[in-house]
């Protein structure tokens, strides 16, 4: 039940592994595009899976047929964009739809990422009230966008129990599934499991974004000071700066600061507030330099390239993308936004105010060029030879992928999180035009 990212992969791979399965999706539109075997979400390997199987061992529709031997829960479950509270009332209707629809011969699996005691406060009562027994587990998903298709296989399936009975049938179902299959003690634990990864994941990536605003302040290269600080040295490695997105990573920490009491969590939330606000603070700094080598910023065009909210491996996902947060910075400034991604379509680009355009033209014609995400179309790019004769002055380079030398030689002003040098004397404009109404 709920075919986004999470039931649609699983589906598929449960399919390749011999199941029969039959997803379930409230949307006509989604339901029409699977029909005709596009699936509406871009996953390696995914649309071969439809081709071979749809209509015969994997059917879609908008209700589960009479008799099924488990449901699994993959409904979205959301945090409000203004209070971060988790509304889990798809979560609810779906169990609600469960426990009219089937019986407690029926396996019910929660694959939603929830808040730790969600499964049992949320999703019990409802069935326990329809059917008295119930056989209930949590099993949630921890893939990554890109390798799915691999690791429901190859990953460790989680799996945590109402009961033993419950147990027993969750790990029969995911042990058909997956090479290792780990039993856990209660719902609960396995609830955590998932918040566990992905706020940790989260927080690792926090502090190579603190590292790097450090070093901004001083004047530092943050990849010089993380490259020393792990050489040979036997701790945890630091996380290079970066953008952190997606539907998970954007979501979960909350989730999990909803489940908890007492005056923690300490780290997870400060850890988020971080990653929220580099994009932020990029933007504040990408229309600083923007004025400082152009002499304006209203009209002046920037060029950005990367609106998927990451590009390895690639996806054209847009929750949690960087551009959402900058958007708003940038319109203030009045700079003319252009936008390219090898995977987000012109349509979702104008939808998220930029102007589509070419990767050449983004360099040709520009002020300024801003790489967000590191796809692999952009780390093969020659900057110098897209440069052209006119432009552009600014290039901020949030991964790195650029040779920096070559476009600093060619009098292009080069920048990057926490990286800021100071442009030599081939980079300083030898007119600067006014700025106007900026």
């Amino acid at each position: 039940m709920g075919l986004g990212y999470v039931g649609l992969t699983l589906a598929a791979a449960l399919v390749r592994r011999g199941y029969q399965v039959y997803g379930v999706d409230s949307s006509p539109t989604v339901l029409k595009s699977l029909r005709s075997g596009r699936t509406h979400i871009y996953e390696p390997g995914l649309e071969e899976v439809f081709a071979e199987h749809l209509g015969h061992s994997l059917r879609v529709g908008p209700d589960l047929p009479e008799a099924v031997d488990a449901v699994v829960l993959c409904v979205s479950t959301p945090v409000d964009e203004q209070t971060r509270q988790p509304d889990l009332s798809n979560l609810a209707a779906a169990a609600a739809q469960v426990a009219r629809w089937c019986g407690r011969d029926t396996l019910v699996v929660v694959r939603s990422t929830v808040p730790v005691g969600t499964s049992r406060r949320v999703v019990l009562p409802p069935l326990q009230r329809a059917w008295g027994d119930v056989r209930l587990v949590m099993a949630p998903e921890r893939t990554i966008q890109g390798q799915a298709l691999r690791e429901l296989v190859e990953l460790p399936q989680v799996v945590g129990g109402l009961d033993e009975a419950s147990l027993a049938a969750g790990v029969e179902m995911f042990g058909g599934l997956s090479t290792e299959v780990v039993p856990m003690s209660s719902l609960e634990a396995a609830e955590l499991v998932k918040l566990s990864n992905n706020c940790h994941t989260d927080l690792i990536y926090s502090f190579g974004n603190e590292v790097a605003l450090i070093a901004e302040q001083h004047g530092l290269d943050p990849l010089e000071v993380i490259r020393a600080a792990n050489l040979h040295y036997p701790r945890p490695d630091l996380s290079r700066p970066g953008y952190v997105g997606g539907g998970c990573l954007s979501k979960d920490p909350y989730l999990m600061m909803s489940g908890a009491e007492g005056p923690g969590p300490f780290l997870v939330g400060a850890a988020r507030r971080l990653n929220e606000y580099l994009p932020v603070h990029v933007a504040a700094r990408v229309v600083e330099l923007v004025r400082q080598e152009c002499g304006r910023t209203r009209g002046a065009r920037l060029a950005v390239l990367g609106w998927a909210y990451k590009g390895w491996p690639p996806t054209d996902d847009m929750r949690g993308t960087p551009i959402a947060a900058m958007m708003p910075v940038f319109q203030e400034a009045g700079l003319a936004v252009l936008g390219h991604d090898p995977m987000v379509t012109e349509d979702v680009i104008r939808e998220n105010g930029g102007e589509p355009t070419s990767l050449d033209k983004a360099f040709s014609d520009s002020d300024a060029v801003l790489v967000i995400n590191d796809h692999p179309d952009y780390r093969a790019i020659d900057a110098g030879s897209l440069l052209g004769e006119r432009g552009p002055k600014l290039v901020f380079d949030s991964w790195r992928i650029f040779d920096e030398q070559v476009l600093r030689s060619a009098g292009v002003r080069y920048a990057s999180i926490g990286y800021l040098p100071e442009p030599s004397p081939a980079e300083r404009p030898t007119t600067a035009r006014p700025e106007v109404n900026a």
